[in-house]
């Protein structure tokens, strides 16, 4: 069964390590508990670490400022293991593996793991520096100066490949490693080497592995390697046992909301063996450097994002461009189209037009999806309906070699639902196709309502779907209503949907209203239902109305 050590470190008082012998170990600042800590801040009983089933636990004691596991509060008994750090107050306990066999001939070759939130609070009084003597007080005042002109060179504007030699630049200058790299989250969340740099005449394998990578950035961790051959965590690279041991230090490259990648330092212990001072800078090196890559990453992103809009900006314009409601020319009749897409551009479209032979007609589509990708599709829906349209074909062999075509052309969960009409102007006979689309209203001029529901599938679903058409005659007075989903499925703060019968009960009311107000109407209504609950799809209606004659 695995053994622990715990190395205690608390805040100016030299910290020490202490061997887990027993299952159940409690820390406190009470004399009672098995590690004592001195830190006035800290619970009489603090915290408890034990082991059950062959894992070792942690838990918090009810303490009065909580126990942090690696930067997050711990509230039920949580896993530990080697490499975790917990903050006790200001008190760091970092966990270490006791696998090895110890004897006094043992050397510490450990690698000691901190907090890098914890380390960037930390701030020793200069006098404390002094007093350590003149070689101490000059190593700070360098090191300060390091960080001062490292923050004045990152205001220039930089790109991220000089921002990160820059970094390498000053670590190299200030620790002297013999090898150092960067490493950068990609959007898979995977690691690459993003930066590297080595001494002249340096060959071999870069000594950085896959598990420090993620203890370092996984755990928000500062790493400090004194012996890396005794380290199982370089078992991957196999040149170690061949170039020698050798010391490294590496840091996370924290910003506001995570963390970006890793930034290590290697050298032969021989040439140069790290400190925890070293570790201390490098993690206030990498503390700027992931704040700086952050704000490129931000603002190559804003760069995206303004290409983006202006593309989606043209494509709203060129959408707009189908969308179409022209009156039919024959006197008798009033037609009103408007659509409000859930985003930029819209999965929905309408169109009037007319056809040779005086007939009109009205076709209104909603294709599954948002965005782009919806937009794209109604372009190419439009696209493959015009030729049918204007070849005369009646509203089911229309729809038949729309669907056909659509299915060809598009992944099976791409299709869209579809009303169809054509309008004879003189007399008024309306012949459509409904594809599993919202039943339009035919709204009567003495008020009552007839929907004119579904005739077929929707488009595109099946490679040979079959349609029918239907036949009903408006008469002067008489308003269609026809509309997408976007409406009649917007829900209120408690998920209510806005449902068909209200629509159709402003459609009745505003019956003989010009179309106009009737639009209005159904828009404030709407407004009023969702009480600002942020549509989920978009809204298009169309509106066609019998004038007297």
């Amino acid at each position: 069964m695995k053994g622990l050590r715990l190395r205690v470190q608390p805040q100016n008082v030299e910290g020490y390590t202490y061997a887990c012998e027993k299952d159940s170990v409690v820390l406190g600042r009470s004399s009672k508990a098995d590690v004592a800590i001195p830190d006035l801040y800290l619970s009489r009983l603090h915290a408890r670490v034990f082991r059950k089933d062959g894992q070792w636990w942690v838990e918090d004691l009810g303490s009065r400022n909580t126990t942090l596991l690696n930067g997050r509060p711990v509230r039920e008994p949580a896993k530990v293991g080697p490499g975790d750090v917990l903050k006790l107050s200001d008190t760091l306990v970092t966990l270490l593996d006791d696998e090895r066999p110890r004897s006094s001939e043992d050397i510490p070759t450990d690698t000691l793991f901190r907090s890098a939130s914890a380390l960037l609070e930390k701030s020793g009084p200069v006098e404390n520096i002094a007093a350590s003597g003149a070689e101490s007080l000059r190593r700070y005042a360098e090191r300060l100066h390091t960080l001062n002109e490292v923050h004045r060179a990152l205001a220039a504007p930089l790109s991220l490949e000089q921002l990160l030699q820059l970094i390498l630049d000053r670590a190299f200058a200030l620790l002297k490693p013999e090898e150092g790299a960067v490493f950068l989250r990609r959007p898979d969340g995977t690691f690459e080497m993003a930066a590297e740099r080595r001494l002249p005449g340096l060959s071999g394998e870069s000594l950085y592995s896959r598990r420090l990578i993620s203890e370092v950035t996984e755990k928000g961790m500062a790493a400090l390697v004194t012996d890396a051959s005794m380290d199982e965590r370089f078992s991957e690279a196999m040149s170690i046992r061949l170039s020698g041991i050798r010391s490294l230090v590496a840091a996370p490259l924290l910003h506001a909301d995570g963390c970006v990648g890793m930034i290590a330092l290697n050298s032969r212990a021989l040439v140069r063996q790290f400190s925890e001072e070293d570790m201390e800078l490098l993690v206030s090196l990498a503390h700027v450097a992931g704040l700086r890559i952050q704000n490129i990453a931000l603002a190559e992103e804003a760069v995206r994002r303004q290409a983006l809009e202006k593309e989606l900006d043209l494509a709203r314009r060129i959408q707009v461009g189908l969308l179409t409601a022209e009156p039919p020319t024959a006197r008798g009749w009033e037609v009103l189209g408007a659509s409000a897409p859930s985003r930029t551009v819209s999965g929905d479209l309408y169109q009037v037009k007319e056809r040779e032979g005086g007939e009109c007609v009205f076709f209104v589509a909603d294709v599954s999806g948002k965005g782009m990708s919806a937009a794209l599709l109604t372009a190419s829906l439009e696209a493959l309906a015009a030729g049918p349209i204007e070849s005369g074909f009646p509203p089911d062999e229309i729809f038949s070699k729309l669907s056909r075509r659509l299915h060809a052309r598009t992944t099976p969960e791409r299709f869209a639902t579809g009303f169809l009409g054509i309008l004879s102007p003189e007399s008024g006979r309306l012949r459509y196709a409904n594809a599993g689309h919202n039943p339009p209203l035919w709204v009567r001029a003495g008020g009552a309502v007839a929907r004119l529901g579904s005739t077929g599938l929707p488009l595109g679903l099946l490679p040979n779907a079959a349609f029918r058409s239907a036949e009903v005659e408006l008469e002067p007075g008489d308003t269609l209503v026809v509309y997408t989903d976007g409406i009649s499925e917007a829900t209120d703060p408690d998920d209510q949907e806005y449902g068909l019968q209200r629509l159709e009960t402003i459609a009745v009311t505003h019956a003989k209203a010009p179309l106009d107000e009737l639009r209005r109407a159904i828009e404030q209504d709407l407004e009023a239902f969702v009480r600002g609950v942020p549509y989920g799809d978009d809204r298009t209606l169309l509106l066609v109305r019998r004038t007297a004659d």
